[in-house]
């Protein structure tokens, strides 16, 4: 029996304007034209004969039939596109294309990566570090570490570890005028922020501190940027488990206090579920697990 399809060259314009709820940012994404887009979802729409998004002055929105059709059909994709990296895949000098958070990489991963080239020297890997969801269709992405909740539906998400959140300061700020010895001590000295949700706030108030301003500081968008900061001793910094660790390990960093507070989000590995096929998604998969179960991971 002949499969009813849709217009295929429509689906990823589709694809996108739903993940985005945008025709603009499904456009950039595309490189294509807002107009290319919203003729795409239209044509798409006249063929099924519903109505796949609301649209507003300034904004669209999926109806009630386009939500569902919108997650099946990025599984779909996601799915060809997993088997067609799969069946092209070299199992020589292949490149595998790894994502994650610059934090991750630049405090856990890059550190360790030679080990995984011992192993498997006929892989190339290429790092990309953003903070954003990654589009394994769009972006050409093998494999992802991903920190939250692990709900990722329509792939293979895996925990990988948890974590804690606790200050973190060069052991500088140990001696001097103001010893940091106890959290109120905190007063004499800059908070540096990263953007985590587990914020100064929420720290502070957790160890029962009060009269220091848990806003005021110095701010970064990226993680590893905050702990460098920390290192030189421009201040304290909340620091999550795996990007501290080596940094504490090597004295560069120390704790002051021992309070410390459970993160609500982990870190996954996260993949398509075809993707696992591939030799080489499988090798760094194992590889993850490996590092962090060995005693110097």
């Amino acid at each position: 029996m002949a499969r009813k399809l849709p217009p295929l060259n429509t689906l990823p314009s589709f694809e996108a304007a739903a993940r985005h709820l945008s025709f603009s940012r499904a456009a950039e994404e595309l490189n294509v034209t807002h107009g290319a887009v919203s003729r795409a979802i239209k044509h798409l729409e006249d063929q099924l004969g519903i109505l796949l998004f609301e649209r507003a002055t300034r904004s669209v929105r999926l109806t009630t039939v386009g939500e569902p059709y919108a997650r099946a059909v990025r599984e779909a994709l996601d799915r060809v596109a997993a088997a067609t990296a799969s069946a092209t895949a070299r199992h020589s000098n292949a490149t595998l294309n790894v994502s994650t958070s610059d934090g991750f990489a630049g405090k856990w991963l890059v550190p360790r990566l030679y080990r995984f080239h011992r192993a498997h020297g006929d892989i190339d890997v290429r790092v990309s570090t953003t903070g954003r969801l990654t589009n394994f269709l769009g972006d050409s992405i093998d494999i992802a570490i991903r920190y939250g909740g692990g709900d990722y539906p329509g792939f293979t998400s895996e925990f990988l570890t948890g974590e804690e959140v606790f200050p973190v300061c060069s052991p500088r700020l140990l001696e001097g005028t103001h010893p940091l010895r106890e959290p109120q001590d905190l007063r004499h000295y800059t908070l540096i922020h990263d953007g985590y949700p587990i914020d100064w706030a929420a720290w502070l108030a957790s160890a029962g501190v009060e009269g220091v301003d848990p806003h005021g500081g110095i701010t970064f968008d990226s993680a590893t940027f905050a702990v460098e900061s920390a290192v030189q001793g421009e201040g304290v910094v909340l620091g999550r488990t795996m990007l501290v660790a080596a940094d504490l390990a090597t004295g560069r960093l120390v704790r002051p206090f021992s309070h410390a507070l459970k993160s609500f989000s982990s870190f996954y590995v996260v993949y398509p579920p075809e993707a696992i096929r591939q030799r080489k998604v499988r090798a760094f998969r194992d590889w993850l697990f490996s590092e962090l179960a060995s005693p110097q991971g």
